[in-house]
């Protein structure tokens, strides 16, 4: 078995969770190759004169990796995006972040974990992704979103009104500030506090939220994620935010966006017994009653 280790990188804090990592992958001869980004902090625990295969781009990455370890927050995790892409690497989440919601094993269950998965008692989950197509490729090849792609105004700037059309059928205008197309994995991100609901991960739908619209009536609405989804923004400035995830850019007004699902799906690594509905209520206080 071949793993990747992938992360920002860490702090001293971290070591010794290193430590145990890498010596569980050597007691088991796994062979790894290590992000180029990662390797000055992983010099730490290993020492200088340590020598690893390593990677820094998706061409370097494919075929070379049978599983992918992200080591830090769900920002790290939708970073690996740019490295996996269509390889169908599975990606494991370690969660040295804050929440850790898709990065969910806790430092302290990490070498519990990684034996788990040597040994094989883990599933992968097939999250959907969503592709910017057309004209709006403007992320240079990686116009992929495991979250979402948002419209946002400019700061200080007045709302912008965003047509948003299903299948060459319009199905609203909104005047907000912003809109959320997001994948039922990212129901429980940026959508999430936007006042969208949950959907389950593997339900085949995408989701559409306003942003502090300026309308009592409007509500998010779930959609097929067979659709093709057109957006067109208007109003006062010239530009706009795009952003994919955690990629942003300023784009002109003029500049009509397609967007439909991607025809790879990222591949994540769950451990036996953490589900889904486990996460919601564990992570995100879901159903909590302090009543009860």
């Amino acid at each position: 078995m071949r793993i990747a280790l992938y992360g920002r990188g860490f702090g001293p804090d971290y070591d010794g969770l290193m430590k145990e990592v890498l010596r569980v992958l050597n007691d088991a001869s796994i062979e790894t190759i290590v992000f180029s980004g990662f390797m000055n902090d992983m010099k730490r625990c290993v020492g200088e004169d340590a020598e690893y295969q390593m990677f820094n781009s998706y061409e370097q990455l494919k075929g070379r990796a049978d599983m992918l370890f992200s080591f830090g927050g769900d920002g790290t995790m939708l970073d690996s995006v740019e490295y996996v892409r269509d390889t169908a690497i599975p990606v494991f989440g370690i969660n040295t972040g804050r929440l850790g919601f898709l990065s969910s094993v806790s430092p302290k269950e990490t070498v519990g974990a990684v034996k788990m998965i040597l040994n094989g008692d883990y599933d992968v989950e097939k999250r959907s992704l969503l592709e910017l197509v057309g004209e709006a490729k403007r992320f240079n090849g990686i116009n992929y979103a495991l979250n979402e792609l948002s419209v946002m105004r400019k700061d200080g700037s007045s709302l912008i009104v965003i047509q948003v059309f299903v299948d060459d059928k319009l199905l609203n205008t909104y005047w907000a500030d912003g809109l959320i197309l997001a994948t039922p994995t990212g129901s429980t991100a940026y959508s999430l506090s936007a006042g969208g609901p949950i959907v389950a991960p593997n339900t085949d739908s995408f989701l559409i939220t306003p942003i502090s619209a300026h309308n009592l009536s409007v509500r998010p609405i779930v959609i097929s994620d067979k659709s093709t989804v057109k957006i067109k923004v208007d109003g006062r400035c010239d530009e706009y935010d795009l952003n994919l995830d955690s990629r942003t850019k300023l784009v002109n007004k003029d500049l009509q966006l397609e967007v439909k699902k991607a025809d790879f799906s990222f591949m994540m690594v769950k451990l036996h017994g953490k589900d889904f509905f486990q996460a919601i209520r564990n992570k995100l206080l879901w159903g909590n009653d302090v009543r009860n």
